[in-house]
């Protein structure tokens, strides 16, 4: 248990330190642009490209995990979406936030430093895959669904060319496919790039966690939106679980890759969801206080998932 705590505890530490921080100091939120900038940026996109540059291409081409673990996603997604539809009486944009509450881990901010710190370099593959295919379903389906919703009133053609220049242009995306271009032709940065990158990807995971703890401690939280618990429900327990389900149906995967997208699975609601709440002007109490209590949650679902995995205790397949 003292490896698991040991492991756990410094990324909510940083987390919570982060939260406090930003309730006491009185600095305002305009000082986190900088820091936001070097994370998604430099910092993350230095982490990424290093992860899949360093995988055997082969390797980086697994469709089926990539299909198996974005299915799952949008399947979370759905029954988020379709809680959201009932609780917020068929308003769909609100819906639709919702539903990333219930469905988008944090696999920026979180994901890659808890996964490599807990399974080993082995991780980083499904890690980059997981979260650039993940990503790529909730830049899509969101912005299409807030124009059908009329949320967006630019119209659905406009919504669908701007969907696709900000997943090609998104940082995070342009160094995944930087890596796999590397990785392709096996191509090995000189001595004082690679020193520069290595400085770069480890500030990545404690200026985004501290990060994180800031920006959910500026968010408003009134009082819970009745839907809330059942999205967390859907996030914390659900998805971590039918990862595992569908994984282990389709099977042919290494106890790693299933380990790591049960890990993934198992994460608080992304800050995405507030940022998207924010950039459409709609159900932002709701996603504020996801994120929030999501994340306060997680360190018990999280700290047992880790327990789990650091003892075996995941079972490999459905007859073991």
């Amino acid at each position: 248990m003292d490896e698991v705590l040991a492991l756990a505890l410094p990324f909510f530490g940083v987390i919570f330190l982060g939260l406090g921080c930003g309730r006491l100091a009185r600095i305002p939120e305009s000082g986190l642009a900088w820091l936001s900038f070097f994370i998604i940026y430099v910092a993350l996109p230095a982490l990424f490209y290093s992860l899949v540059a360093r995988t055997p291409f082969h390797e980086l081409t697994n469709g089926r995990f990539i299909l198996a673990t974005t299915a799952t996603t949008a399947v979370c997604f759905t029954l988020s979406l379709l809680v959201g539809l009932w609780l917020r009486r068929g308003n769909l944009p609100e819906a639709s936030i919702a539903a990333i509450v219930g469905s988008y881990s944090n696999v920026g901010y979180m994901g890659p430093g808890l996964t490599l710190g807990a399974l080993g370099a082995a991780a980083s593959v499904p890690t980059a895959l997981i979260f650039v295919f993940d990503s790529l379903f909730f830049f899509t389906i969101v912005p299409v669904l807030m124009a059908v919703g009329g949320r967006d009133r630019r119209g659905l053609g406009h919504t669908l060319l701007l969907v696709v220049r900000r997943v090609v242009t998104h940082p995070f995306n342009v160094a995944t496919f930087l890596g796999v271009l590397s990785a392709y032709a096996e191509f090995h940065p000189p001595a004082a790039m690679e020193k520069t990158m290595e400085f770069l990807r480890n500030a990545a995971a404690p200026c985004a966690l501290f990060t994180l703890g800031v920006s959910v401690a500026l968010r408003p939280m009134g009082k819970m939106q009745s839907e809330v618990p059942w999205l967390l429900a859907i996030k914390l327990v659900i998805h971590p679980a039918l990862v595992w389900l569908v994984l282990s149906l389709v099977g042919g995967f290494d106890p790693v890759w299933i380990a790591t997208a049960v890990l993934m699975a198992s994460l608080p609601p992304a800050l995405n969801a507030f940022i998207m709440a924010k950039q459409y002007d709609t159900y932002v109490a709701g996603a504020s206080g996801g994120v929030l209590v999501g994340t306060v949650v997680s360190v018990a679902t999280v700290t047992a998932m880790l327990y789990a995995l650091q003892h075996d205790m995941l079972p490999h397949g459905l007859l073991q």
